[in-house]
């Protein structure tokens, strides 16, 4: 089933208290602070690093509800994500460096702002309006994540702004006609937003010019009992999803829509991911794990609906996913070799981490039955998807 875009429709966010100011080192407060706010209510920005070239890259710190946010301008990156266990007590439950160039020198896209396509496209080809398209080839023979100078490595304007009890950082970028191959001069627009209760909304906007495809997504790598303290295994996990896309050996998706039933798949009802995720089944051997896109019951939505929780039983810390997207692509870091250091000084191995990425499928343009991921001019993708976190 083809399905435009333009049904697509941003969530109002919830209204809430403004935002304690927050960060560290010479930090500048630029967001006012909200009438009445307790604690104030200001966004913080620090010099993160720069780049070989000269520029310039600082890193925004926001907080609101006991959730602090911190990004950076380049790759859009979440470089840290702070929630209260069940005790109150704050941690960092997103991977990342504590450093510009360990970002620069081989992230596996911890924390980046994903595209122009989300995941992967077969051979790095499509064909759009009887034109061929050809993008960088950067995993094995596919196109991965917008190329190998995707949204994730490029330099985006932040802004900070208050709506309300709201707190969020607006993040903008203009990719060119042919960035990475793909036509079209893409403006983009995403807004990450904390609001009074510490929920996180990511909403994605963009237009084009010329017709093109486009995927959005966010690629933080969680760990719900905190950054660095080992594997994620013992998280339970539920996904409202009773189908998925089985791949081929290069990760592409067949176009079947396979059940859950029966395979280490299945997490219509909770459990741990380390369950079944070492069953000798052909798709977790092509994925050393899992790394594969769910289709979600619910499909395209103009609100986002809840798909996801996730929690972990030590800290009691508890995550819920709500999205409009019609997928999630869920990875067990099965690529993390003990090769990177973390913010916390600790070396990350497989599966320490986890990414829960809401998206459209992946190879949808060369995959006519799979949600059409095209945009043309005239049209304007829009796209919401929020984290909720408490404890039990």
């Amino acid at each position: 089933m083809t399905t435009s875009r333009r049904t697509l429709m941003t969530a109002a966010a919830t209204a809430g208290l403004a935002a304690t100011a927050v960060g560290t080192g010479t930090g500048t407060a630029y967001a006012k602070d909200a009438k009445g706010a307790k604690g104030g209510g200001r966004a913080v920005k620090e010099h993160f690093g720069t780049l070989a070239d000269g520029t310039k890259v600082d890193r925004w710190t926001i907080e609101n509800g006991r959730t602090r946010l911190s990004v950076l301008t380049y790759g859009g990156i979440v470089q840290s994500l702070e929630i209260p266990d069940r005790h109150g007590r704050m941690a960092n439950v997103s991977l990342g460096f504590a450093d510009l160039d360990s970002y620069v020198a081989g992230s596996p896209y911890f924390g980046a702002l994903i595209g122009r396509y989300g995941n992967r496209i077969a051979n790095g080809k499509f064909t759009l309006d009887g034109h061929a398209y050809q993008l960088p080839v950067n995993d094995g023979p596919n196109s991965l994540h917008g190329g190998d100078k995707g949204f994730d490595k490029r330099i985006w304007s932040i802004e900070p702004f208050e709506d309300g009890g709201n707190v969020g950082l607006t993040l903008r970028r203009v990719s060119p006609d042919g960035e990475m191959g793909y036509p079209g001069k893409l403006t983009v627009r995403v807004d990450y937003t904390l609001t009074s209760t510490g929920d996180w909304h990511i909403d994605y906007e963009a237009t084009t010019d010329k017709a093109t495809v486009v995927n959005l997504t966010n690629h933080t790598y969680y760990n719900l009992g905190g950054e660095g303290t080992g594997s994620i295994y013992d998280h339970r996990l539920q996904i409202a999803a009773s189908r998925y896309t089985p791949v081929n050996k290069t990760l592409i998706p067949t176009g079947e829509l396979a059940k859950v039933a029966g395979t280490p798949f299945d997490f219509r009802r909770s459990k741990a991911v380390g369950r079944d995720i070492r069953e000798a089944h052909q798709q977790v051997l092509y994925g050393q794990g899992i790394d594969h896109n769910f289709v979600l019951d619910k499909g395209i939505t103009s609100r986002p609906e809840h798909i996801v929780t996730v929690s972990e039983p030590e800290s009691g810390r508890v995550m819920r996913i709500a999205t409009t997207e019609p997928g999630v692509q869920f990875y067990t870091g099965n690529f993390l070799v003990g090769t990177l250091a973390g913010t916390s000084g600790q070396v990350y191995r497989q599966g320490d981490g986890f990414c829960l990425e809401t998206q459209h499928f992946p190879d949808s343009p060369n995959q006519p039955s799979f949600p059409s991921t095209v945009l043309r001019p005239g049209q304007t993708y829009r796209s919401t998807t929020v984290h909720s976190f408490s404890t039990r």
